[in-house]
Order: structure tokens, then sequence, then C-alpha cells
């Protein structure tokens, strides 16, 4: 009842902010109507791209998904490999609670791989490796296949954590059969993990696979409301790019990984040291975005990587700073760093290698932060200038069109949103739009949420100041022209 009367209030101020218009309005205020063309006709190439999206995500989940995991499985059963799990699991910083339960749901889960598994357990922590030694020693399951190795090391940074684990894994030369799973500290695996995962490197063009996700969040908020509808995106977009074979990014938290690929020298050397070298920043080392090296290092090197949607993760979520909009802002930055610094890169592999789909879905990451800025910013010029009658238009199209979004979405995942949906998938388009400007022009800005260490520090040196400085000018001009652009269109009659 609550929520009925919540979702009837939304539409009771769609009608009042429209109502306030005066009729005739576009047709008297040319100003208003050339932004709001401007905005339209954005608003329909985003719109169809959209769209686009959700139908092939769509015919990925009903038609296509199935019908490769039937021929994946039959083929498992039929080759009669054995497949071994190896499993590398980073913690660092996790409470005891969030630790017991990923370890406990992963003994569990190794208890059913068939043939047998191995983890590597990188821990900072003393009091962690002696809880997990226990859990593992008084696990109800029969681990007699299980083997578990504590790998202690310092706090130096995840990258280093993975880079050693897997050359320790790289000793046992896992085959090409088996898997190995990448997993956070903080992420609960599926109890039919192997069971799901294994069958689908009977394929050898298959490099790597991840899965839906999940978020454990205990307190109601914006900050829960913010990461369930970022998670059903995930799912439509994941869904989409999937029926492209090629995902545009392999998880951090949990993904699959044929083994003898991940203890590749190449593919080590890539998550412990990978790099960017910048025409004006210099070379770039990568702190963060394990998962984008990951994925670049498969991508260029051919091998396709998957999507499950019928298979899932769950990761326990805190909020990095006290407030919701601190905390998503610290989490985008880091997320969408990790993004702008790959996809640079990945923008210059063929189309014929990478397909053209992937490599259309790479350009319109890059595109797509400066479009979205369009509306509002010419929405605010025309107020300014004009008029700021167009402001409650505005308004009133945006909560229309992204209830209409969050509708979608929610039917998508078979459940439904709560009120605060639209207006957080809109914070999450403008703001995502800006931060991700922002460290598009400071590549060198990097900092783990749990780790004092990154590049986001007061710069002491000369060159590191007008490094700053540079970056900020560059970012100012580049919104400059945006704005000018706009005012430029908004002119056209």
């Amino acid at each position: 009842m609550v929520t009925a009367l919540t979702h009837a209030a939304y539409f009771s101020a769609v009608y009042l902010l429209v109502s306030v218009i005066p009729p005739g309005f576009l047709g008297e205020i040319k100003a208003a109507s050339s932004a709001l063309l401007v905005v339209g006709f954005l608003g329909i190439w985003r719109y169809s791209w959209a769209m686009t999206n959700f139908a092939r995500a769509i015919w990925f989940r009903v038609v296509a998904h199935p019908r490769a995991k039937a021929r994946a499985f039959a083929r498992f059963r039929e080759s009669g490999v054995k497949s071994h799990c190896y499993v590398m699991v980073t913690t660092y910083m996790v409470d005891v609670e969030t630790t017991q339960m990923v370890y406990r749901r992963l003994f569990e889960a190794l208890a059913r791989a068939k043939d047998g598994a191995t983890v590597v357990a990188s821990v900072v922590d003393g009091k962690d490796v002696r809880l997990i030694k226990t859990m593992f020693e008084m696990c109800p399951h029969d681990l007699s296949h299980v083997e578990l190795v504590i790998d202690r090391i310092k706090s130096s940074g995840k990258r280093d954590a993975m880079e050693k684990a897997l050359r320790l894994l790289a000793r046992r030369a896992p085959s090409e059969h088996d898997i190995m799973v990448f997993l956070d500290g903080d992420t609960a695996v599926p109890l039919d993990l192997w069971e799901q995962a294994a069958p689908w490197f009977s394929d050898p063009k298959v490099g790597a696979l991840t899965t839906d996700e999940a978020a454990l969040i205990d307190e109601e908020g914006l900050f829960k409301d913010w990461f369930t509808l970022r998670f059903h995106q995930r799912q439509v977009m994941m869904c989409s790019m999937g029926l492209a074979r090629h995902v545009l990014t392999l998880t951090g938290r949990m993904s699959v990984f044929r083994a003898s690929l991940a203890t590749n020298p190449g593919f080590i050397n890539g998550v412990g040291q990978d790099y960017l070298d910048h025409w004006r920043l210099g070379r770039v080392k990568f702190l963060t975005g394990d998962d984008k090296s990951t994925w670049y290092w498969l991508l260029k090197n051919g091998y396709e990587m998957l999507y499950l949607p019928d298979v899932q993760s769950q990761s326990v979520e805190t909020q990095p700073r006290p407030g919701f909009y601190d905390s998503a802002k610290t989490l985008m930055v880091r997320w969408f760093g990790n993004m702008v610094r790959t996809n640079g890169r990945a923008l210059r592999l063929p189309a014929r290698d990478i397909g053209l789909f992937t490599k259309w879905s790479i350009l319109d990451q890059r595109v797509s932060m400066w479009t979205t800025l369009v509306g509002p910013l010419s929405v605010f010029l025309t107020a300014l200038i004009y008029t700021p009658v167009v402001i409650p238009l505005y308004i009133a199209w945006v909560m229309i069109t992204r209830y209409t979004f969050c509708t979608i979405i929610a039917l998508f995942n078979g459940t439904w949103f709560p009120v605060t949906h639209p207006f957080i998938l809109y914070f999450g388009q403008v703001v995502g739009a800006v931060i991700k400007t922002f460290v598009f022009f400071r590549l060198d800005r990097q900092k783990w949420t749990r780790q004092g260490s990154g590049g986001s520090g007061p710069a002491l040196a000369l060159y590191d100041r007008i490094k700053t400085y540079e970056s900020s000018g560059y970012h100012v001009l580049a919104v400059s022209w945006l704005i000018v652009a706009i005012l430029f269109l908004n002119t056209i009659e």
C-alpha cells in the first residue's frame, strides 16, 4: 500500500510539473524549442541504443544462452575430461563475519567439485590465517580432495597479491581443461560453481566467464537502492554483451578463467605490472582495475568471454564514506577510472578481431560521457539566458523516461522497484558522466577504497603540480567547447 502511494505521488508530481507550463510555450520560445530539439535528438539516439541492448538481452536470456548452455554441457559430458578447480582468494580488511560467510560457502562449493580443487588464500592479517585454517579443518563437508594453501602477504596492494598467487599456481602447471576462480574476500560463490562453470571451457575459444551479481547490504536506504539498481542494470547490459560473447568486464568480485591462460606469463605480468603510456601524463602504472587488465589481455589475444545470467555471486557492500553522495562518488571515481584507462587501448583493437558490436560498445563508453551532459546543460543554458520555464518541462520528461526505463529493467529482472530508482538512475547517468570526464583527464589518479595508498594525495614535485594544472586546464577547455557547441545548436532556427 505504501509503495503504491509513493508511485501515485510520483506521477502527481509529474502532472503538477507539466501543468505549470504555459499553453503554446514551445511555439513561442524558439530558443527553448531548439534546446528541447537537441535534447530530443540525442535522447532518441541514446534510447534507441538502450532498446537495442534490451532486445539483445531478452534474446540472449530466453533463446541464445539456454541453447549455448545445452551444447556446452553436452560437449563436456561427452569429452570425459577432468577439470580441476583452482581458486585464488584475496582477503584484506574484511570483517570476521564476512570472512566466515565467504569461506564457509567456498568450502561447501568446492566439496562439490568432482575433479578436485586447490585454494590459494592471499591473507595479510594473522588472525585471518588462523580463522581460515580452522574453518577448513572443521568444515562439515568432505574436503579430502581439496587443498588449502595460505599465502601470507604484505599489504602492498591487490595486484601484488594476485601476481604472487598466480605464480604459485603456475608451478602446478594446470591444464587447458582446468578452471581458475578469481575471488574477492567479501564475495560468496554459488554452491554449484564448478558444475555451472567447468562445461563452458570445453570450447577452446572460451577464455573466461563472469556471472550475475547481487549485493548484500543490511541497512535500508539510498546506498542499498543504488546498488540494487546498478546490479539490475548490469544484468541487462551483460546479457546484451553476452550475445556477442565478449563482455566488457570480467568482474573482480568473482570471475572464472581457463587456468592455463591465467597462469600464462604474459597474463600474470598483465595483472601485476599493467600500465598505460600517456602522451601527457607519461607512464601510468595501474593500481586498481585488475579486472580490466585480465579482460584486456584476453580480448587482445582473441579469446571469448562469456556471461552466465543464471549463476549468481553475492558480495557484501559497505559504504566507504558516511553519506550516500560521498560513497557513490568515491566508488564511481575508482570504477570509471578503471574503465577509461582501459577502453582507449581496447578501441585500437580491430573490429574484425573483437566483433563490430563489441567495438561499438567500447566506443559508446567513450562518447556517452559527453552526450549525457548535453541535455542538462542545454536546459540550464536556456533557463539562464531565455526562460526558466523549460526546467519543469525537462524535469517532467526526465521523471517519465527514467520511470519507464526502471520499469523495463525491473521486469527483466523479475522484480519491482522503489520510487527512488528513477531519481537514482538519473543521478548515476549525469553524475557518472561528470566523473567520467573528470577521470578522463586525470588517468594517473587512483585509489583503493580500503587502502590509503594511491595517486590522489597532494603532489609535491613541480612536475606533478604542472600535470595537475594541465589536467584541470584540458578539462575546463573540453567542457567549454561542449557549452559553445550547445549554444550554437540552440541558436539554429
